[in-house]
């Protein structure tokens, strides 16, 4: 069963980029952003993550921290940052854990063709850890995703 609104955040969220364990508790009295995507360094979660950035000061401003969260490994997260300039973290689910508590990991189709991935899902964190506000993958806008959070 995924997690709903109401329901609290895993204490662990998973490991960063650098190979760094990242903790609920790390961000708390601050609201997170934690957004599942698809793909590094694909057309649409380029176009997100750029969204992010671009209004990064604006979302701390507003008292929240952005934890970006997809299957890709931690060398694939570097690359995608460096190449991207973003400041916020990136969680390498490999294992898909993380992706399977939120429920945001599942069959998905294309072209007739069914396969296994991640669907574009954003969870708003109160400053306790509980979600307060899901953005559905039917919901999520790319380019203005940070305007949709603000």
């Amino acid at each position: 069963m995924a997690l709903q609104i109401g329901d609290k955040a895993p204490a662990v969220l998973g490991v960063n980029q650098d190979g760094k364990e990242i903790k609920l508790a790390d961000f708390a009295g601050k609201k997170v952003v934690l957004y599942f995507y698809p793909k590094d360094s694909t057309p649409g979660c380029t176009a997100q993550a750029c969204s992010l950035r671009d209004n990064y000061s604006d979302l701390q401003k507003a008292g929240y921290e952005v934890i970006g969260v997809s299957a890709d490994s931690a060398s694939s997260h570097q690359k995608f940052i460096a190449k991207q300039n973003l400041p916020f973290n990136l969680i390498a689910d490999t294992d898909k854990k993380l992706s399977e508590i939120f429920g945001t990991w599942g069959e998905k189709s294309m072209y007739g063709r069914s396969y296994m991935g991640m669907f574009r899902t954003t969870f708003i964190l109160d400053e306790t850890g509980i979600i307060s506000r899901i953005l559905l993958p039917k919901e999520v806008n790319t380019k203005e995703h940070a305007a949709q959070i603000l």
